[in-house]
Protein backbone atom coordinates (compact mmCIF):
# COMPACT_ATOMS: atom_id res chain seq x y z
CA UNK A 1 0.00 0.00 0.00
CA UNK A 2 1.36 3.61 -1.01
CA UNK A 3 0.87 6.30 1.37
CA UNK A 4 0.74 9.44 0.47
CA UNK A 5 2.13 12.55 2.44
CA UNK A 6 2.09 15.41 -0.15
CA UNK A 7 4.15 17.76 2.42
CA UNK A 8 6.70 15.41 2.83
CA UNK A 9 6.65 13.67 -0.44
CA UNK A 10 7.68 16.89 -2.30
CA UNK A 11 10.12 17.94 0.54
CA UNK A 12 11.70 14.42 0.16
CA UNK A 13 11.35 14.78 -3.95
CA UNK A 14 13.09 18.06 -4.11
CA UNK A 15 16.18 16.82 -2.18
CA UNK A 16 16.69 14.22 -4.04
CA UNK A 17 16.40 16.17 -7.34
CA UNK A 18 18.86 18.99 -5.80
CA UNK A 19 21.40 16.20 -4.52
CA UNK A 20 21.18 14.74 -8.15
CA UNK A 21 21.73 17.77 -9.92
CA UNK A 22 24.52 18.95 -7.56
CA UNK A 23 26.37 15.79 -8.08
CA UNK A 24 25.40 14.33 -10.94
CA UNK A 25 23.79 16.72 -13.70
CA UNK A 26 25.94 20.16 -12.91
CA UNK A 27 29.67 18.16 -12.88
CA UNK A 28 28.47 16.38 -16.25
CA UNK A 29 27.41 20.07 -17.64
CA UNK A 30 30.61 21.43 -16.68
CA UNK A 31 32.37 18.44 -18.00
CA UNK A 32 30.91 18.96 -21.27
CA UNK A 33 30.69 22.78 -21.67
CA UNK A 34 34.75 23.17 -21.11
CA UNK A 35 35.26 20.75 -23.33
CA UNK A 36 33.26 22.49 -26.04
CA UNK A 37 33.90 25.94 -24.83
CA UNK A 38 36.59 27.01 -27.45
CA UNK A 39 34.71 25.20 -30.18
CA UNK A 40 34.54 22.12 -32.43
CA UNK A 41 37.94 22.45 -33.62
CA UNK A 42 39.31 23.04 -30.60
CA UNK A 43 37.72 19.99 -29.06
CA UNK A 44 38.70 17.70 -31.90
CA UNK A 45 42.36 18.64 -32.38
CA UNK A 46 43.07 16.71 -28.99
CA UNK A 47 41.38 14.06 -29.62
CA UNK A 48 43.27 13.47 -33.02
CA UNK A 49 46.67 13.44 -31.03
CA UNK A 50 49.54 10.74 -31.65
CA UNK A 51 48.95 10.22 -27.56
CA UNK A 52 45.17 10.53 -27.64
CA UNK A 53 44.59 8.08 -29.89
CA UNK A 54 47.38 5.64 -28.35
CA UNK A 55 45.43 5.77 -24.92
CA UNK A 56 41.57 5.52 -26.84
CA UNK A 57 43.19 1.77 -28.36
CA UNK A 58 44.51 0.96 -24.85
CA UNK A 59 41.56 1.61 -23.22
CA UNK A 60 39.23 -0.17 -25.75
CA UNK A 61 41.86 -2.96 -25.97
CA UNK A 62 42.06 -3.93 -22.16
CA UNK A 63 37.98 -3.43 -22.30
CA UNK A 64 37.84 -5.87 -25.19
CA UNK A 65 39.79 -8.54 -23.30
CA UNK A 66 38.98 -8.24 -19.55
CA UNK A 67 34.96 -7.76 -20.11
CA UNK A 68 34.89 -11.05 -22.42
CA UNK A 69 36.81 -12.66 -19.33
CA UNK A 70 34.55 -11.46 -16.70
CA UNK A 71 31.90 -12.65 -18.83
CA UNK A 72 33.05 -16.39 -18.77
CA UNK A 73 33.56 -16.40 -15.58
CA UNK A 74 30.73 -14.60 -14.14
CA UNK A 75 28.73 -17.08 -16.57
CA UNK A 76 30.81 -19.98 -15.17
CA UNK A 77 30.22 -19.05 -11.88
CA UNK A 78 26.51 -18.00 -11.55
CA UNK A 79 25.72 -21.31 -12.92
CA UNK A 80 27.62 -22.83 -10.53
CA UNK A 81 26.30 -21.37 -7.74
CA UNK A 82 22.85 -21.77 -8.64
CA UNK A 83 22.79 -24.97 -10.06
CA UNK A 84 24.83 -27.21 -7.53
CA UNK A 85 25.56 -27.23 -4.01
CA UNK A 86 28.97 -27.88 -2.98
CA UNK A 87 31.52 -27.35 -0.36
CA UNK A 88 32.71 -24.46 -0.41
CA UNK A 89 29.93 -22.30 -1.76
CA UNK A 90 29.36 -19.32 0.51
CA UNK A 91 32.87 -18.85 0.37
CA UNK A 92 33.06 -18.61 -3.12
CA UNK A 93 30.10 -16.14 -3.32
CA UNK A 94 32.31 -14.43 -0.66
CA UNK A 95 35.32 -13.68 -3.02
CA UNK A 96 33.23 -13.22 -6.08
CA UNK A 97 31.89 -9.69 -3.96
CA UNK A 98 35.39 -8.99 -2.29
CA UNK A 99 36.33 -6.88 -5.34
CA UNK A 100 33.02 -4.34 -4.35
CA UNK A 101 35.01 -3.82 -1.09
CA UNK A 102 38.12 -3.47 -1.70
CA UNK A 103 39.83 -0.37 -2.73
CA UNK A 104 40.79 0.03 -6.32
CA UNK A 105 44.72 1.26 -5.91
CA UNK A 106 44.85 -2.09 -3.43
CA UNK A 107 43.50 -4.10 -6.61
CA UNK A 108 46.97 -2.59 -8.65
CA UNK A 109 48.83 -2.88 -5.81
CA UNK A 110 48.16 -6.69 -5.79
CA UNK A 111 49.57 -7.00 -9.32
CA UNK A 112 52.82 -5.36 -8.34
CA UNK A 113 53.45 -7.38 -5.10
CA UNK A 114 52.83 -10.32 -7.07
CA UNK A 115 54.71 -9.44 -10.74
CA UNK A 116 56.95 -6.30 -9.88
CA UNK A 117 60.36 -6.20 -10.10
CA UNK A 118 60.80 -6.99 -6.37
CA UNK A 119 57.64 -9.35 -6.33
CA UNK A 120 57.05 -12.63 -5.24
CA UNK A 121 57.54 -13.80 -9.48
CA UNK A 122 59.74 -10.65 -10.01
CA UNK A 123 62.87 -11.71 -10.26
CA UNK A 124 61.74 -15.16 -12.41
CA UNK A 125 59.29 -13.16 -15.10
CA UNK A 126 63.07 -10.51 -15.62
CA UNK A 127 64.85 -13.77 -16.15
CA UNK A 128 62.60 -14.97 -18.95
CA UNK A 129 62.05 -11.56 -20.15
CA UNK A 130 58.14 -11.32 -19.50
CA UNK A 131 56.58 -8.07 -19.16
CA UNK A 132 53.40 -7.81 -16.83
CA UNK A 133 53.83 -4.69 -14.83
CA UNK A 134 53.88 -1.05 -16.83
CA UNK A 135 52.43 -3.43 -20.09
CA UNK A 136 48.79 -4.17 -21.05
CA UNK A 137 48.91 -7.53 -19.67
CA UNK A 138 48.87 -5.57 -16.04
CA UNK A 139 46.52 -3.28 -17.34
CA UNK A 140 44.01 -6.09 -18.21
CA UNK A 141 45.11 -8.05 -15.11
CA UNK A 142 43.98 -5.14 -12.74
CA UNK A 143 40.99 -4.02 -14.79
CA UNK A 144 40.03 -7.96 -14.34
CA UNK A 145 40.46 -8.23 -10.82
CA UNK A 146 38.00 -4.74 -10.25
CA UNK A 147 35.24 -5.43 -12.59
CA UNK A 148 35.34 -9.21 -11.45
CA UNK A 149 32.03 -9.38 -9.75
CA UNK A 150 29.72 -7.50 -12.36
CA UNK A 151 28.61 -9.92 -14.40
CA UNK A 152 28.35 -12.40 -11.68
CA UNK A 153 26.51 -10.71 -9.36
CA UNK A 154 24.11 -9.57 -12.32
CA UNK A 155 23.05 -13.49 -13.42
CA UNK A 156 23.34 -15.47 -9.28
CA UNK A 157 19.94 -14.14 -8.39
CA UNK A 158 17.95 -14.79 -11.67
CA UNK A 159 19.50 -18.09 -12.21
CA UNK A 160 18.74 -19.29 -8.42
CA UNK A 161 15.37 -17.79 -8.96
CA UNK A 162 14.65 -20.07 -12.29
CA UNK A 163 15.59 -23.02 -10.75
CA UNK A 164 16.99 -25.81 -12.29
CA UNK A 165 13.65 -27.36 -13.45
CA UNK A 166 13.66 -26.70 -17.36
CA UNK A 167 18.01 -28.11 -17.46
CA UNK A 168 16.84 -31.30 -15.44
CA UNK A 169 14.13 -31.73 -18.42
CA UNK A 170 16.98 -30.92 -21.08
CA UNK A 171 19.06 -33.50 -19.58
CA UNK A 172 16.27 -36.31 -19.40
CA UNK A 173 15.33 -36.19 -22.74
CA UNK A 174 18.59 -36.53 -23.49
CA UNK A 175 20.66 -33.29 -24.00
CA UNK A 176 24.56 -33.41 -23.30
CA UNK A 177 25.71 -30.55 -21.03
CA UNK A 178 26.51 -28.19 -23.38
CA UNK A 179 23.74 -28.62 -25.47
CA UNK A 180 21.87 -27.73 -21.85
CA UNK A 181 23.82 -24.73 -21.26
CA UNK A 182 23.42 -23.43 -25.03
CA UNK A 183 19.74 -24.08 -25.91
CA UNK A 184 18.19 -24.07 -22.09
CA UNK A 185 20.21 -21.72 -19.85
CA UNK A 186 21.96 -18.86 -22.46
CA UNK A 187 18.43 -18.48 -23.80
CA UNK A 188 17.29 -17.32 -19.66
CA UNK A 189 19.49 -15.41 -18.91
CA UNK A 190 20.81 -13.51 -22.10
CA UNK A 191 19.59 -10.48 -21.44
CA UNK A 192 20.72 -10.50 -17.86
CA UNK A 193 24.55 -11.45 -19.21
CA UNK A 194 23.75 -8.33 -21.57
CA UNK A 195 22.97 -6.11 -18.72
CA UNK A 196 26.07 -7.15 -16.55
CA UNK A 197 27.93 -6.82 -19.57
CA UNK A 198 27.42 -3.30 -20.04
CA UNK A 199 28.51 -2.21 -16.37
CA UNK A 200 31.28 -4.82 -16.72
CA UNK A 201 32.48 -2.17 -19.73
CA UNK A 202 31.69 0.55 -18.25
CA UNK A 203 33.58 0.00 -14.92
CA UNK A 204 36.33 -1.46 -17.57
CA UNK A 205 36.87 1.62 -19.31
CA UNK A 206 36.52 4.26 -17.12
CA UNK A 207 39.04 2.45 -14.27
CA UNK A 208 40.86 5.06 -13.04
CA UNK A 209 42.81 3.73 -9.42
CA UNK A 210 43.88 0.10 -10.12
CA UNK A 211 44.98 0.45 -13.63
CA UNK A 212 46.97 3.96 -12.29
CA UNK A 213 49.17 1.70 -9.91
CA UNK A 214 50.70 -1.07 -13.03
CA UNK A 215 50.67 1.23 -15.66
CA UNK A 216 53.55 4.14 -15.10
CA UNK A 217 51.54 6.24 -16.79
CA UNK A 218 53.75 6.31 -19.76
CA UNK A 219 52.43 8.50 -22.41
CA UNK A 220 51.74 6.71 -25.38
CA UNK A 221 52.47 3.35 -23.96
CA UNK A 222 50.37 2.81 -21.12
CA UNK A 223 48.19 5.70 -20.40
CA UNK A 224 44.32 4.43 -20.60
CA UNK A 225 42.03 7.39 -20.92
CA UNK A 226 41.33 7.94 -17.95
CA UNK A 227 44.87 8.21 -17.00
CA UNK A 228 45.34 9.99 -20.29
CA UNK A 229 42.41 12.68 -18.81
CA UNK A 230 44.63 13.24 -15.72
CA UNK A 231 47.96 13.59 -17.31
CA UNK A 232 46.83 16.34 -19.62
CA UNK A 233 45.03 18.34 -16.81
CA UNK A 234 47.79 17.66 -14.82
CA UNK A 235 50.19 19.96 -17.73
CA UNK A 236 47.04 22.45 -17.94
CA UNK A 237 45.87 21.28 -21.11
CA UNK A 238 42.46 21.64 -19.87
CA UNK A 239 40.78 21.59 -23.36
CA UNK A 240 42.38 17.90 -23.80
CA UNK A 241 41.50 17.11 -20.83
CA UNK A 242 37.88 17.63 -20.57
CA UNK A 243 37.35 16.63 -24.12
CA UNK A 244 39.00 13.18 -23.13
CA UNK A 245 36.92 13.06 -19.76
CA UNK A 246 33.61 14.01 -22.44
CA UNK A 247 34.47 10.51 -24.00
CA UNK A 248 34.12 8.69 -20.80
CA UNK A 249 31.31 10.77 -19.58
CA UNK A 250 29.45 10.06 -23.47
CA UNK A 251 30.24 6.72 -22.41
CA UNK A 252 28.24 6.58 -19.34
CA UNK A 253 25.68 7.85 -20.90
CA UNK A 254 25.00 5.29 -23.19
CA UNK A 255 25.38 3.01 -20.79
CA UNK A 256 22.53 4.84 -19.24
CA UNK A 257 20.43 4.55 -21.77
CA UNK A 258 21.05 1.13 -23.08
CA UNK A 259 20.85 -0.26 -18.93
CA UNK A 260 17.28 1.53 -19.07
CA UNK A 261 16.29 0.15 -22.68
CA UNK A 262 16.88 -3.16 -21.22
CA UNK A 263 14.73 -2.64 -17.71
CA UNK A 264 12.27 -1.21 -19.74
CA UNK A 265 11.70 -4.13 -21.95
CA UNK A 266 13.15 -7.08 -20.53
CA UNK A 267 11.94 -5.86 -16.82
CA UNK A 268 10.62 -10.07 -16.60
CA UNK A 269 13.37 -11.23 -16.75
CA UNK A 270 15.90 -8.34 -14.73
CA UNK A 271 13.19 -8.40 -11.84
CA UNK A 272 14.38 -11.33 -10.08
CA UNK A 273 17.68 -9.25 -9.37
CA UNK A 274 16.05 -6.57 -7.55
CA UNK A 275 14.54 -8.89 -5.00
CA UNK A 276 17.85 -9.70 -3.94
Amino acid sequence: MTVRLPGVGALFLALTVAVLGVLIVLPLGVVFQQAFAKGLDAYLEPLSQPDARAAIRLTLTVAAISVPLNALFGGAAAWAIAKFEFWGKSLLVTFIDLPFSMSPVVSGLVWVLLFGAQGWFGEWLLDHDIKIIFATSGLVLATVLVTLPFVARELIPLMQDQGSDEEAAALTLGAGGWTTFWRVTLPNIRWALLYGVLLCNARAMGEFGAVSVVSGSVRGLTTTLPLHVEVLYNDYEFVGAFAAASLLAGLGLVTLVLKTVLEWRHSGELSARRRH
